[in-house]
């Protein structure tokens, strides 16, 4: 399982594609919120299936997150979406090692999230810890989440 930056107009379109199955086809985000505006100002990741079964991560999208700079020592990731199919594989965790990977390369010291609560667990797993209230977002509880890298 392997996650890789974005790097063609295509890819990216496939990108906001799963995003907008997972978070205002299967969550009820409104798509004014979800497509924020704000996708030139970030760096996209991408994970592919396996669509012939020879390991090359030829097939669907089945993640992408991005990731952009929020201040001198911080990266905020953001999107973070998974597609039904390929949940619980592993494709989760390459998204956020290739994010983590991102900001340790512009000199970030810290990564910042706002996790959906029921995947705080998640997170939690690869070292994440919560901070600050729950709070509404897009009409889903969420809690904001950071890493020391």
């Amino acid at each position: 399982m392997q996650a890789r930056t974005v790097t063609t107009a295509d890819d990216l379109e496939r990108c906001l594609a799963l995003r907008r199955k997972v978070f205002i086809d299967e969550q009820g985000v409104p798509a004014a919120l979800e497509l924020d505006g704000e996708d030139d100002a970030c760096t996209h990741v991408i994970v592919l299936g396996d669509g012939d079964g020879d390991g090359d991560g030829d097939g669907d999208v089945v993640g992408t997150a991005r990731v952009r700079h929020k201040d001198d020592v911080t990266a905020k990731v953001q999107r973070v979406a998974v597609a039904a199919s390929a949940r619980r594989l592993g494709v989760g965790r390459a998204l956020m090692d290739a994010v983590e990977g991102i900001a340790r390369g512009w000199g970030k010291r810290e990564v910042f999230l706002s996790s959906q609560v029921s995947a705080i667990p998640f997170y939690e797993r690869l070292g994440y810890t919560a901070s600050g209230p729950v709070y509404d977002d897009a009409g889903i509880p969420h809690r904001d989440m950071r890493k020391a890298l």
